[in-house]
């Protein structure tokens, strides 16, 4: 077991008694990719199937079309720079937003503070790591209640709670709705007050959302976050996920089925350890170079 893994298992265990109950649940996804918003990525869970080591599947996959557009404004930010476009090692600003429901989703400070132990971990090699500057608690049931993607009550949220910059995550913790875990916007090169990331509150490390509770549901949207698309984007033909190291993926990856082979006609497994996979926390273990290179260019990009 890894030093994550391990960290990670010691905090469920200090913190089941501290986990508020919720149903498992499990992540699709879905992207929204508009002049006038943020990408919005939703990752949500199969609720029946979670107990059986989960079934992520896709809600509204970005299309190639989309791809395609992100990575034209890529190009056009970078041109911008003006060959000034180097990255260097920052640390994040996080700011935790905990929506609750009267005692319903109060984490602790021992669980918010695992939830940035382990993205550090996860970002270890990737020039990312993460400070949390500050904690926020908010009593409104209906932000905490079934919230979801592209609402009105999302809205308020972020435009009531949203601190920093556009180079600073902010997260937000609630019981979501529609089996989701969480999701993430991407970057763009203005200041969106919907800009975050927004986490079920029982996949953080101790929660209660096993298979997905040992915090890799904010490894995972943060990767969205830095501007990473799915290992199966794109499936076995075109430009995929836009990194040359990770090898082609037909379909996401549930569980962690060693040995899966969806594109057997292009090189390599599928990648089912990557972080930007759908298969369960213990299985995610890494970010390839290419996927590194890509979040710090879209770092420079658009959040530096």
């Amino acid at each position: 077991m890894s030093a994550r893994r391990l960290a990670a298992a010691t905090a469920m265990a200090t913190l089941a008694a501290l986990a508020v109950s919720a149903p498992a649940q499990a992540r699709p996804l879905g992207a929204t990719d508009t002049p006038s918003a943020c990408v919005a990525h939703r990752d949500s869970v199969n609720i029946g199937r979670a107990a059986q080591g989960g079934n992520r599947k896709d809600a509204n996959e970005i299309t190639a079309a989309r791809a395609a557009a992100m990575e034209s404004r890529l190009a056009a930010a970078l041109a911008t720079k003006g060959g000034r476009a180097a990255f260097t090692p920052v640390t994040v600003k996080v700011y935790m937003h905990v929506i609750t429901d009267g005692a319903t989703g109060n984490l602790s400070s021992s669980m918010i503070a695992n939830q940035i132990s382990v993205l550090n971990a996860a970002y270890a090699a990737t020039g990312f790591s993460f400070t949390l500057v500050a904690t926020d608690y908010t009593n409104n049931a209906t932000w905490y209640n079934g919230l979801t993607s592209g609402t009105t009550a999302e809205r308020n949220m972020k435009t009531a709670l949203r601190k920093g910059t556009k180079a600073d995550l902010n997260l937000y913790s609630a019981n979501l709705g529609g089996g989701l875990l969480g999701w993430a916007t991407f970057p763009k090169s203005t200041y969106d007050v919907m800009d975050g990331v927004v986490l079920l509150d029982q996949s953080l490390p101790g929660g209660t959302a096993a298979p997905y509770n040992l915090g890799d549901t904010a490894t995972h949207e943060a990767g969205h976050w830095f501007g990473l698309y799915h290992t199966f984007q794109g499936g076995c033909t075109g430009k995929g996920d836009y990194v040359d190291d990770t090898p082609a993926e037909k379909s996401a990856a549930f569980g962690c089925p060693t040995g899966r082979d969806s594109c057997a006609r292009q090189a390599g497994k599928d990648p089912i350890t990557n972080f930007m996979d759908y298969t369960d926390d213990a299985c995610m273990t890494q970010f390839t170079s290419g996927q590194i290179a890509r979040m710090q260019s879209r770092w420079v990009a658009f959040r530096a």
